[in-house]
């Protein structure tokens, strides 16, 4: 078993060589980790599968390698249109910094005007043996502006006045969700964020460090990998239907405060349509997405693959027809399925009142275009 406590054996670990190649030897268990029994089989799903172990490694490389000093905190975007993991929202900015729970940190901003902000610090990661879970958030909602706008927010183990963020010893990282109806006329939220008490640059690169950083990545990846295939594999032996997990499933996912987040898996004929009611409740912002099994949303930029608060057609009576097919059914919100048939989906109802149980059930789809449905 490697000490990564002893620097003399990590920087022997860097002259030999042993870190590079126990770090690419550790990346190969992450198929294993993908490909299981009863993960599908085909070439199609294999071929994004092994995209998205690149995207995840692409991904653990930015957090654990080029963004993980947290004396000198700098923000970076996670999950984005080609980096994707945990159902990614379509309509969420995701930005990340490192953090150590013995500091405090002071974040700048300005609000912006997206409908959701959300602030959270983090303990643990996928791969990590230890507890992972929330030490501290703030909600926009909550969130102290001045006249224009701005604020400052303080994180520290210490109680402080105005806004603040908790943070625990073992608090290693902060998440930003900012929600988006509508890109096109929402102004996004600036940050920046400093380390109180610090000053100058960075060190150079310590080697030990980075001996631990790859090892902390390939775990990462094989943990990523792990975690949101047993959560499709779960969601398949229900198929079709939408559910709420429980918190116990979702906590180690780094799940955001204020929000209920249905999860399922899709399987359709080429002549068949998943058809998605209800009707929406007093909420700050909901939307349902499309996801691959790997639980990647499908490709937003050029397809119709989610509905929101802001975007959705409703009915006469106030509810939505969500409705999951290959074509374009000419009625309701189509989402489309990208040349899948099969994979996971969600749907979030974010601050919700009294939120409800969507409704699945499979039709023919030449039933929906010609309005025969039973």
């Amino acid at each position: 078993m490697i000490n990564f406590d002893n620097e003399h054996e990590s920087l022997e670990r860097i002259l030999d060589g042993r870190t590079w190649d126990e770090f690419c030897d550790s990346l190969k268990g992450a198929r294993a980790a993908l490909f299981r029994e009863s993960s599908p089989a085909n070439a199609f799903d294999r071929a994004e599968g092994y995209r998205y172990l690149t995207r995840l490694l692409r991904v653990a490389l930015e957090r654990f390698v080029e963004h993980a000093d947290p004396a000198h905190p700098r923000f970076y975007q996670m999950a984005r249109a080609d980096a994707k993991l945990g159902a990614d929202n379509p309509d969420c900015n995701y930005r990340n910094c490192a953090l150590d729970g013995s500091r405090e940190y002071r974040i700048r901003g300005q609000r912006g005007t997206s409908t959701y902000l959300g602030i959270g610090a983090y303990f643990g990661h996928y791969g990590e043996a230890g507890p992972s879970g929330c030490s501290g958030y703030m909600d926009s909602a909550d969130l102290a502006l001045d006249a224009d706008g701005r604020f400052e927010i303080v994180l520290s183990a210490k109680p402080h006045p105005g806004n603040w963020i908790r943070l625990e010893p073992q608090t290693s990282s902060l998440i930003v969700r900012e929600f988006f109806l509508d890109r096109a006329s929402e102004i996004p939220a600036q940050f920046g964020i400093e380390c109180l008490g610090v000053t100058g640059p960075p060190a150079p690169l310590d080697p030990a460090a980075l001996d631990r950083a790859f090892a902390t990545t390939a775990a990462f990846v094989r943990g990523s990998a792990d975690l949101f295939t047993g959560w499709a594999e779960g969601f398949a032996k229900r198929p079709n239907e939408l559910h709420a997990p429980p918190d116990s499933l979702r906590a180690p996912a780094h799940k955001a405060a204020n929000q209920i987040f249905y999860h399922g898996y899709w399987k359709l004929a080429s002549d068949e349509a998943l058809l998605i009611t209800a009707t929406p409740p007093v909420c700050r912002y909901w939307n349902f997405q499309l996801n691959n099994y790997w639980l990647e949303s499908l490709d937003y930029r050029y397809h119709p693959i989610t509905v929101n608060k802001h975007s959705a057609r409703l009915e006469p009576d106030g509810s939505f027809r969500i409705i999951v097919s290959a074509r374009d059914p000419g009625c309701g919100n189509w989402i489309d399925t990208a040349g899948h048939t099969h994979g996971t989906m969600g749907l979030r109802w974010n601050q919700a009142i009294d939120p409800p149980q969507p409704r699945c059930r499979v039709v023919r789809f030449d039933d929906l275009a010609t309005g025969r449905l039973p």
